[in-house]
C-alpha cells in the first residue's frame, strides 16, 4: 500500500493551502513513528511504516505539484504497487475549507497533481482522500492556492489534516466503504 502527500517543495510553500496533502501525510508519519528518507535522487521522499502489520511506504513527492506523477508512478514500478492500492492525498478548492471526502477514481477534478498522477499512471482508480481549503471569490485559483491559511482557518485545517491523516489509516484497517460512512459526512 502506498500513501501520498501532494504538495510543493521549498520552504516558502510548507504551510500554503496547496501542501495539504503534504501536511497530511507528515501527520501520519509522526503518528505511526516513520521516518522521512531521500529516495529517487532527492526527487521524493518515503518512509516506510506498518499500519495494523500491513507494509505501508508514505511519499512526499520533492517535484512540484504539476509533475507529482512523475514521482509517483516511479515509486509505484520500483516497490511494485499497483495503482489501486495508491492512497493520494490532497487540496481541493471546490470544497468548504476542513471538509474531508474520501472517493476512488474519476477525473482529476482540475487537480494539477492528480491530472499529473493519472497521465502518468495512466490509471484513474486510485483512491484520493481530499482536504478542503475552499474558494477565494476574487482571487484567481493560482494565487490563493499558494497562500498560507489564515489565521482563523488554521485550526480547522490542524483538524481536517488529522482527519485525513486518520483517513488513510481507516481505509488501510476499516476498508474504503466504512472509511467513506465515516468521514465523507457533512
Amino acid at each position: 500500500m502506498g500513501c501520498r502527500g501532494l504538495g510543493n517543495p521549498e520552504r516558502r510553500h510548507q504551510k500554503t493551502r496547496h501542501n495539504a496533502g503534504f501536511m497530511a501525510v507528515e501527520a501520519l508519519a509522526d503518528r505511526l513513528g516513520a521516518r522521512w528518507r531521500s529516495a529517487l535522487g532527492g526527487d521524493a521522499e518515503v518512509a516506510p511504516a506498518l499500519i495494523d502489520g500491513l507494509d505501508v511506504l508514505l511519499v512526499r513527492p520533492l517535484t512540484y505539484m504539476n509533475l507529482s506523477g512523475v514521482a509517483v508512478s516511479r515509486i509505484l514500478r520500483r516497490k511494485n504497487i499497483p495503482p489501486e492500492n495508491l492512497i493520494v492525498i490532497h487540496d481541493d478548492i471546490d470544497m468548504d475549507t476542513a471538509r474531508l471526502r474520501i472517493r476512488k477514481g474519476g477525473s482529476s477534478g482540475g487537480h494539477k497533481g492528480v491530472d499529473s498522477i493519472i497521465r502518468e499512471t495512466g490509471k484513474r482508480d486510485f483512491i484520493r482522500v481530499k482536504i478542503g481549503i475552499g474558494r477565494h471569490p476574487s482571487k484567481p485559483a493560482e494565487v490563493y492556492v499558494l497562500e498560507r491559511f489564515g489565521k482563523d482557518e488554521a485550526p480547522l485545517i490542524s483538524g481536517a489534516v488529522s482527519g485525513a491523516a486518520q483517513a488513510a489509516i481507516d481505509i488501510i484497517t476499516l476498508g474504503l466503504p466504512a472509511a467513506m460512512n465515516r468521514f465523507n459526512k457533512k
